[in-house]
């Protein structure tokens, strides 16, 4: 069981409910929360998709509304797992 790092004060709404699940799972050390962004355009709800991969993992982005926040995740998964894991949590 993983866990997640939270450093910051600001999160995106739901994201932290969601990521505590994604560290629960097998396969996953760490989920790190990371910077906060505006973009332009606006997404309802939360999104998340994988983004690069990177040392050990891969990098997110969460969107909600107009803001993305990175997120970096340590796991032995492949992107296509990962993808697939993300798209179950999101569908509870």
């Amino acid at each position: 069981m993983g866990r997640v790092v939270v450093t910051h004060s600001t999160y995106l709404e739901g994201l932290i409910p969601l990521l505590k699940r994604l560290a629960a799972q097998p396969g996953v050390s760490t989920v790190t929360p990371a910077v906060i962004s505006r973009v332009r355009g606006r997404v309802p709800g939360l999104k998340l998709r994988v983004s690069t991969p990177i040392t050990g993992g891969h990098k997110l982005v969460a969107r909600r509304g107009g803001s993305a926040q990175e997120v970096f995740v340590v796991t032995e998964w492949s992107r296509d797992r990962l993808e697939q894991e993300l798209e179950h949590l999101l569908a509870r």
